[in-house]
């Protein structure tokens, strides 16, 4: 590669060529342009579906704009988080102090919506002009009888990663406070997965045929209630190890709750995850009902992926995602379907990540750390990818050079997980590599 990777020649390898570690989890580099969101970011990403809240953002329009709805989150209920509140904070707050502000904001919309719980989200500008949103959350608390929660999520203090921990605290707050739910002694939280396109509910169904019941879903089609009741679970299920870790062994040092990471993508992993919570409770019924259901799953759904395995043959694939879990899980559904993966990257791996990363793909696989655009794009060009599967910000980078994009981040519509999350992989893939929109390509990839 040319000499801007110098200062990121660990956070780059070929397997094959290169047999160092990968080393992951470092702050980017300054002028790397890197595709990591801001603090900000990582914290309304995670609180948003949370469906009977209140989310109010406190800075300026702009910081609500940008993560407005910024989830595929589904909710079964209330839509409320669904709306964007902000504080809009202008040149006379910065001079003057926005507090006033958002206590009006908060009185006006509590009394409006009447919610479960309320978040307040500070931004940069707020870290720089000092607001206390502490006090103001607790006298709004103590007028209103409901949890009013300060995420202190200065965009400036780190990357999305930080913000996943500073959520996850706050989230704290709320749990065990509350005792009302009737728990079965056989029941989960799922930590890290957001009800994409509805995935939660695919999830559930799986559940309920093995007869354990999800008692929170932290926080797709999440429930302040739920939450707040999630410290009487058996066992905390853990999809999304990157957002959700931190939350997991902190309620297993405050509850004794165990928890497992899983992935519910692909055949492999999506089967791993039930048999391994099965595993967990030592109830041999469980585990006969876990081993029908993927029995009768994997019949229906390998003999329809084997016509999208023949005709994918030699198609090669760009991965850049937010977590490792879920690259690995690509790299294991690619191959299922006749793809190579040639590029895997993410934004938020850490060192043990990438080694398991590394060992599941094949020699010449280019490996990356927090890259950049102008990476990504020479990396494209020099394994001669068919295909990119990243998020919004990759979207472009594909466009530009000509192949085909599928949208495995947070905004997708389609339902990725599970077993019909699989066929419905196998089919977004097959379609953008096939389309006749290739056929009009100068230099088609």
């Amino acid at each position: 590669m040319t000499s801007f990777l110098q200062d990121r020649e660990n956070q780059v390898l070929t397997k094959g060529k290169d047999f160092r570690d990968l080393v992951g989890g470092k702050p980017s580099v300054a002028g790397s342009v890197s595709q990591r969101a801001c603090v900000f970011c990582g914290s309304r990403v995670v609180l948003y579906p949370i469906a009977d809240a209140l989310h109010v953002v406190h800075g300026p329009i702009g910081c609500a704009s940008y993560t407005w709805d910024i989830r595929g989150a589904m909710s079964s209920g209330p839509q409320l988080h669904r709306n964007s509140f902000s504080t809009d904070l202008r040149e006379k707050h910065v001079i003057f102090g926005g507090e006033k502000q958002l206590y009006h904001t908060l009185t006006h919309l509590i009394d409006k919506h009447r919610p479960e719980a309320a978040f307040v989200y500070s931004t940069c500008i707020v870290g720089v002009i000092g607001d206390d949103v502490q006090s103001v959350c607790r006298q709004v608390a103590a007028e209103k009888k409901i949890p009013v929660i300060p995420v202190m999520s200065e965009g400036f203090q780190g990357s999305k990663k930080d913000g996943y921990k500073i959520a996850c605290d706050a989230m704290a707050t709320l749990i065990g406070t509350d005792n009302s739910k009737e728990i079965s002694p056989v029941s989960i939280n799922i930590l890290g997965d957001f009800n994409l396109a509805g995935e939660l509910w695919i999830l559930t169904e799986y559940y309920r045929r093995m007869d354990v019941q999800i008692l929170a879903s932290i926080t797709g089609d999440g429930r302040v209630k739920d939450i707040q009741n999630a410290h009487r679970a058996s066992l905390n299920v853990v999809q999304c190890s990157g957002s959700m870790m931190h939350l997991a062994k902190r309620m297993k040092e405050d509850y004794g709750i165990p928890f497992l990471k899983v992935s519910y993508f692909g055949i492999e992993d999506m089967s791993d995850a039930l048999y391994e919570v099965a595993k967990h409770f030592g109830n041999d019924e469980i585990m006969e009902k876990a081993r029908i259901l993927v029995k009768e799953e994997l019949q229906r759904l390998l003999p329809a992926l084997e016509p999208y395995r023949k005709a994918l043959q030699g198609t090669k694939a760009a991965i850049y995602v937010g977590g490792a879990f879920k690259a690995i899980s690509l790299v294991k559904a690619l191959r299922l379907i006749g793809v190579q993966t040639v590029i895997a990257g993410t934004q938020t791996g850490n060192t043990e990540d990438y080694k398991l990363l590394k060992a599941i793909c094949d020699d010449g696989c280019i490996l990356v750390d927090d890259s950049n655009p102008v990476e990504l794009s020479e990396f494209v060009k020099q394994t001669g990818a068919h295909l990119f599967i990243g998020g919004v910000k990759e979207r472009p980078i594909a466009h530009k050079l000509g192949i085909g994009f599928c949208d495995h981040n947070h905004e997708r519509k389609l339902a990725l997980a599970g077993y019909e999350g699989m066929l419905n992989f196998a089919k977004e893939v097959y379609e953008t590599v096939t389309s006749p929109v290739w056929r009009f390509m100068k230099h088609p990839a």
